[in-house]
This record gives C-alpha cells, sequence and structure tokens, in this order.
C-alpha cells in the first residue's frame, strides 16, 4: 500500500477532495517522523507501537570479503505489532 492508495481510500470512503485527502496523509506521516525524531512512541491503537532504539557501536563483517568494519551507532524505527493484528495474521496464516 502507497501514501497514494491511502489517499484513494480516504477520497472514495469520505468523499473528500483529492487535495483534502493529500493533505491529511501528509500530516499525519509528518507527525509522525516529528515524534519519531524527537524519539517518543507513538502508538496506533489496535495497529502497532513505532519506538526509536540505540544502537551502540559494533563490529561487522562483509560476508563478501570477510573484512571487519565498525558499524557507528545509531537510531533504529522499531514496530511492534499489536495483539489485534498479530491475531488477525495467525488467522490468515493458518489458512
Amino acid at each position: 500500500m502507497t501514501k497514494a492508495d491511502i489517499v484513494a481510500l480516504l477520497i472514495e470512503k469520505n468523499g473528500l477532495q483529492k487535495a483534502e485527502a493529500q493533505l491529511i496523509v501528509e500530516i499525519v506521516i509528518e507527525k509522525i517522523k516529528e515524534s519519531l525524531i524527537a524519539n517518543e512512541t507513538v502508538k496506533i491503537s489496535g495497529f502497532g507501537t513505532f519506538t526509536v532504539k540505540k544502537k551502540n557501536a559494533r563490529v561487522g563483517r562483509n560476508p563478501k570479503t570477510k573484512i571487519e568494519v565498525e558499524i557507528t551507532p545509531r537510531r533504529v524505527v522499531t514496530f511492534k505489532a499489536s495483539d489485534q493484528i498479530k491475531k488477525i495474521l495467525k488467522i490468515n496464516n493458518a489458512t
């Protein structure tokens, strides 16, 4: 699914104009980005939680050349699906 798909759904389900739907999607995504940059947790009820985790520096290895390389410390975004989503995926995976 893309942003364009979400915009199309907003237009279809709510009768919004395309510009309005695009603006809503952009505002929501921008707010999520701002929250993650500020190291805040973003929890979307019934969907899941986005968090920022700090990764320490470590030594990695190029699998092709076997040469060791230092991987710098960084922050990464993680996602944990809600129990509702996990349940749906489990049911759909069983069939």
